[in-house]
């Protein structure tokens, strides 16, 4: 009678363990049913307002919309380095006339 009792839990357990893995809560639908569920939690207005509209998180398996932006081309990158070099030599340039005009002051 015994091991009767624990197969038969054993097997409810199983049974409603699977409801809850495939996304359901039997507990939850049925007080939901009973209408002694607490409602649903609304999101504060500022989450609200930083959302877009219509949009949802990816199912699995779905690949991302292609970006609007894409990669620098070979030359911009060449370009885009020149523009960072020359203004790294700016820098390094004020940053040793800031240190000649620090090392003149005098003290009082």
């Amino acid at each position: 009678m015994r091991t009767l009792t624990l197969t038969a839990l054993t097997g409810l357990a199983l049974t409603l363990g699977g409801c809850v893995l495939d996304g359901g809560n039997p507990v939850r639908e049925a007080a939901k049913a009973a209408g002694i569920a607490p409602p649903p939690a609304t999101a504060p207005d500022f989450v609200a307002r930083s959302r877009r509209e219509g949009e949802d998180f990816l199912p699995v398996g779905v690949s991302a919309p292609p970006r609007p932006i894409r990669a620098k081309s070979a030359a911009g990158v060449k370009d885009l380095e020149a523009d960072l070099d020359a203004s790294r030599q700016r820098n390094e340039a004020r940053g040793r006339d800031a240190a000649k005009v620090g090392g003149t002051t005098q003290a009082r």
